[in-house]
């Protein structure tokens, strides 16, 4: 059938690769299930929750040791009110566990079906590869949120066991009913899992370019780690608004009288950037790249 004859008809060129109703579904749902069901993954995730257990754990057993109120900044408070549990797991998380385990999960999501071949079958899915690489960034994303999520879970539930839950004290001192402190909270989790969107693409990308997981996997979280550090040299202070990990605390201004959105909207608009960029790589790497060893 000539093209002309095509069009007239309405019918798709013979050579076109054949299209089914629901594959992208069907995708979707098979990517979450092998990234949230499998077992290195499911490690990592109960290793992060133990994290505010633990953390709740001591600080119980040391404010007897007349020990509470030491400490750093937001873990001092929270013998005081247990939701200040889930901000200081958050805090401490935040530097390099939530880093490590976020670079593993997405520096594995291309690299680790190339190392084991079966990267080559869902190649032949009937699925456009830009769009299966956005599979694959749903899938690094949802672990990501599983990760800040189940610290939050268990941070809550842990510090309203171990410590109660009550009106939320500010940093400036400044009491807000316990309703008001549940958002600023939530929107504590929400921003910190916002900020890990842009190690998702480093990783992504990172994954796109080799068969060994373990190399992307150690490249993602070395981007995390040399950001970290050049975020500490006065040197380079030039380009410090613009490192991966320069907004990553800012989640602070949810615990202000009044959050700066100015502040929080530039954290998330250089996620956002990074975002863009490696996510652009990304997808020009999959998309023409020989990718299917």
């Amino acid at each position: 059938m000539s093209l002309v004859d095509t069009a007239a008809t309405g019918a798709a060129p013979a050579d076109a690769p054949v299209r089914y109703r629901g594959a992208t579904a069907r995708l979707v749902r098979s990517e979450l299930a092998l990234v949230l069901g499998r077992r290195r993954n499911i490690v990592l995730l109960v290793g992060l929750a133990l994290v505010p257990l633990l953390l709740g754990v001591v600080l119980y057993l040391a404010q007897d040791a007349g020990l509470a109120g030491q400490g750093p900044p937001f873990v001092a408070r929270v013998t005081g009110n247990g939701l200040f549990l889930v901000v200081a797991s958050l805090f401490l998380c935040t530097p390099f566990l939530l880093p490590l385990t976020i670079g593993i999960a997405s520096g594995d999501a291309i690299a680790g079906e190339a190392s084991t071949g079966t990267l080559r079958y869902l190649l032949v899915v009937p699925v456009g590869r830009g769009r299966l690489l956005a599979v694959k960034a749903l899938g690094a994303l949802a672990f990501a949120a599983a990760s800040v999520l189940g610290i939050a879970v268990v941070g809550l539930v842990t510090g309203a066991a171990l410590f109660g839950i009550d009106d939320l004290t500010l940093l400036s001192g400044t009491t807000v009913p316990l309703a008001d402190g549940v958002l600023r909270v939530a929107g504590v989790v929400a921003y910190v899992g916002l900020s890990m969107t842009g190690l998702v693409a480093v990783g992504l990308f990172f994954s796109t370019l080799t068969e060994v997981p373990v190399g992307a996997m150690a490249a993602t979280v070395v981007v995390a780690v040399v950001s970290s550090v050049l975020d500490q040299l006065p040197q380079v202070a030039v380009i410090h608004p613009a490192l991966l990990t320069h907004h990553w605390f800012d989640f602070a201004e949810m615990l202000r009288v009044v959050p700066s959105a100015d502040v929080l909207a530039q954290g998330l608009a250089v996620q956002a950037g990074w975002v863009v960029v490696f996510g652009t790589l990304a997808w020009a790497r999959f998309t023409t790249g020989d990718v299917s060893s």
